[in-house]
């Protein structure tokens, strides 16, 4: 009987490539599916709770310079300006 194999395929961008590629180099492994597989296995053997911090992804905080916000309020109400018929409402 065949094994029930299941063929995953992923898209990554150069840099994940080349931390995939040195992964591989420091433990001697040749096989990028070898690879895949037993980060899968030894993730998936930490459990839940041990295995979250490595698989949550960062998150990037947006902050919005005072500068940049007074910008956009000016180039915005040159455009509401520009426009006749729409109304001009200014924040408290």
């Amino acid at each position: 009987m065949a094994a029930a194999e299941e063929e995953l395929r992923l898209r990554v961008r150069p840099g994940t490539r080349q931390a995939l590629a040195d992964l591989m180099e420091w433990s001697g492994i040749t096989e990028q599916g070898e690879a895949m597989t037993l980060m899968i296995h030894h993730l998936h053997a930490m459990g839940a709770s041990k295995c979250q911090p490595l698989l949550n992804p960062p998150r990037h905080e947006i902050v919005i310079s005072k500068n940049v916000a007074l910008e956009f309020q000016r180039r915005s109400m040159l455009m509401i300006q520009n426009d006749p018929g729409d109304e001009v409402c200014r924040p408290p």
